[in-house]
């Protein structure tokens, strides 16, 4: 059955309406004038033709209620005048009967319009659930599909568009977008400048995505990007260092500047090379390959990524053992008094002597343990190890390095001072060196860190100062207790007269702000000379000592008597 619009519907009923009147009218006319003709037998076939008639027609209108009504009103009522006075009123009978028969026509047509009305109004109402239905219906498919922050797709509409895309003849290539620092944003400054953040993240990777691609929110603080075709991944890390370059420059949320890092793992396909989810997989390799180096950069994967993160697993597996078993050990290198040469200090690095596999060096298992989330337990185990092994050393401070992972634990500061307290160890002689990623990455927390340990009488020191972008606002915002200066300058300043100049804009600017200077890598008397001229107050590298267990330390220089304590 075709439908019928209810515009077009509600015409024809007006037209049936219309005509009906002018049928009935024209029909009682011309039964009016047929009616003269005949006998008195005729004239009663013809009346009862009429009756019948009408009646049928007012039957055939009953859902129609204004037609119905009419021809009762233009048929039935003349009729029933009529045969009132007509032969005499031989027939008032049969007006009679007409009348009585149109009354209840009329009252049939009244009931029966209400149950048609309430019919109607049903349907409408069943209609009406219907289409609320479906469109709840298409509004959860769209909400299923879609990030009710951002507006972008989700993760599950992500992997149908990547796995779609894979199955095609073409080149595939996305990028995964990791947030770096986000989760301190979230922490410091509350939920909502978070989500803040992330719609104006959406807007400005938008902006940024190839015109073909599909661009996701796939977490929390993860965004994807995928595109199609044979230029791909030429787009896709367009598009990476395009965001690289738009995180360099902070985001104005509200009233607040912050700043977000990202880490991108790029990863290509070629057609039939493999499914979506491998793909996805391998940017996902690609993006924690830029973690494990430091974070904010892009990485385009490799298959050479995936065997070295074999190695990492089994290097984490093995560190997690490792620290259980007891086969790490703390070395100590000692930091001079520049102009006596006498040990004021010791500075405590972890070494893995006792490896089942052989010994392996901190440059090879810190970034794994750092990667793997272990760097903390094997912080905590550094320190707590110094502070018990140099209790009862009066004259010795010790310093630890403290890796930014450890500066994001919430707890850190408390778990300091528990260490200070278990230890007995004086908070006054401990030194924690901090390098100035993590004053990059989040200045707001590393300034409130650096403040809770200044004021448990903890000192804080600047490592590796001149190696990065440090600022001279960073000196005096955080209030450092010490710097140190970087090997990579330490080891030109004999014959690199630049080097030389640099050194003494650092100490005397240090000396300026009340700060302590280090030199770090010292490796020969030339450069412990041109060094102590400058001003450094402290030395350290191996021209005095290198690093030792605390058996060969005690053996050789603290067997030694030490002048009073000085903090390096």
């Amino acid at each position: 059955m075709q439908d019928i619009a209810p515009a077009v519907a509600l015409r024809m009923m007006h037209i049936t309406t219309r005509l009906a009147a002018g049928i009935a009218a024209a029909f009682s006319l011309w039964g009016f004038v047929l009616y003269s003709y005949g006998d008195a037998g005729a004239r009663s076939q013809v009346a009862f033709f009429l009756a019948l008639t009408m009646i049928g027609c007012i039957f055939c209108l009953t859902h129609l209620r204004p037609a119905a009504l009419i021809v009762a009103a233009i048929g039935v009522a003349p009729y029933c005048v009529f045969f009132t006075f007509a032969d005499q009123g031989r027939s008032r009978i049969l007006a009679v009967i007409l009348a009585v028969v149109g009354v209840g026509m009329v009252a049939t047509i009244l009931r029966n319009y209400v149950d048609f009305a309430e019919l109607v109004a049903s349907r409408r109402a069943l209609m009406a659930k219907h289409k609320e239905t479906l469109r709840l219906s298409d509004e959860n498919s769209r909400l299923a599909k879609q990030d009710s922050l951002t507006g972008l797709d989700n993760r599950r509409a992500f992997i149908a568009e990547l796995m779609a895309l894979s199955g095609e003849a073409r080149e595939v290539a996305m990028a995964f977008v990791d947030l770096d620092g986000f989760k301190e944003i979230n922490d410091d400054y509350g939920h909502e400048v978070g989500d803040e953040l992330i719609k104006t993240l959406a807007r400005a990777f938008a902006g940024r995505a190839p015109e073909s691609a599909v661009l996701a929110r796939i977490g929390g603080d993860e965004f994807a990007v995928v595109a199609a075709g044979p230029d791909a991944k030429a787009q896709i890390l367009g598009f990476a260092d395009t965001v690289c370059q738009r995180l360099r420059s902070p985001f104005m949320v509200g009233e607040r500047k912050v700043r977000v890092g990202a880490s991108i793992g790029v990863a290509a396909a070629a057609p039939g090379d493999c499914d979506g989810h491998e793909l996805l997989r391998r940017a996902d390799v690609a993006m924690y390959k830029v973690k494990a180096n430091g974070k904010f950069g892009v990485e385009v994967y490799s298959p050479e990524l995936d065997a070295e993160r074999r190695r990492q697993t089994i290097l984490m597996d093995e560190i997690r053992f490792g620290l259980a078993r007891g086969e790490f050990e703390v070395f100590y290198q000692p930091i001079v008094e520049a102009r006596t040469s006498a040990i004021v200090s010791v500075e405590a690095l972890l070494r893995w002597p006792r490896r089942p596999a052989g010994p392996i060096g901190p440059d090879a298992f810190i970034p794994a343990a750092e990667a793997g989330g272990l760097i903390e337990p094997l912080g905590l185990f550094v320190l707590r190890r110094a502070c018990e092994e140099f209790s009862g050393f009066a004259d010795i401070a010790v310093n630890v390095n403290v890796s930014p992972v450890q500066f994001r634990d919430r707890e850190f500061e408390r778990k300091v001072a528990a260490i200070l307290a278990e230890t007995g160890f004086p908070p006054l002689r401990l030194c924690l060196e901090v390098t100035e990623g993590y004053l990059i990455d989040d200045p707001q927390r590393a300034a409130a860190v650096i403040a809770a340990l200044r004021a448990i009488g903890v000192r804080v020191v600047l490592d590796d100062f001149g190696a990065g972008y440090t600022s001279i606002n960073y000196l005096q915002k955080y209030g450092f207790s010490a710097i140190k200066i970087d090997r990579s300058i330490t080891s030109r300043i004999a014959f690199d007269e630049k080097a030389r100049v640099l050194v003494n804009g650092i100490v005397y600017l240090a000396n300026g702000l009340d700060m302590l200077v280090t030199a770090e890598g010292v490796e020969t008397e030339e450069q412990a000379c041109i060094l102590r001229i400058a001003g450094c107050q402290y030395l350290q590298g191996y021209f005095y000592h290198r690093p030792q267990p605390m058996i060969d330390l005690l053996a050789g220089a603290l067997a030694l008597p030490q002048p009073a304590f000085a903090v390096a």
